[in-house]
C-alpha cells in the first residue's frame, strides 16, 4: 500500500459566487497511482463538490524518512493541533 496525496480543485457557489477556483489535498491510500484516483472518484465530498484532479503526488519519503502505511486494525484517529494549539508549540 502506497501513500498518495491528491490535489483536487473546484468552484464553490458558497465562496465568490462561484467564480474563484478552491483547492484542497485528499490523502489516499492505494496499491497504485490509478487506484488512488478511483478512490477519489468515489468519495462523497469530491462527488457532492464536483471536484476535478489536478494532480496526484506519490509520497514515498518525507524529510529523508521512508513513509510506510501499516493497516491500523483499531482505527486510532490522527491527532489535529488547532490553531490557538499550534501557536502555543
Amino acid at each position: 500500500m502506497k501513500l498518495f496525496m491528491v490535489h483536487v480543485g473546484f468552484y464553490d457557489e458558497e465562496i465568490g459566487e462561484g467564480i474563484y477556483e478552491s483547492h484542497v489535498n485528499f490523502f489516499v491510500a492505494a496499491g497504485n497511482v490509478k487506484s488512488a484516483k478511483k478512490k477519489t472518484f468515489q468519495m462523497e465530498k469530491f462527488k457532492n463538490k464536483k471536484m476535478h484532479i489536478d494532480g496526484i503526488k506519490e509520497i514515498s519519503s518525507v524529510d529523508g524518512y521512508e513513509v510506510s502505511l501499516v493497516k491500523n486494525y483499531k482505527h486510532k484517529k490522527s491527532r489535529t493541533f488547532t490553531y490557538d494549539e499550534s501557536k502555543k508549540l
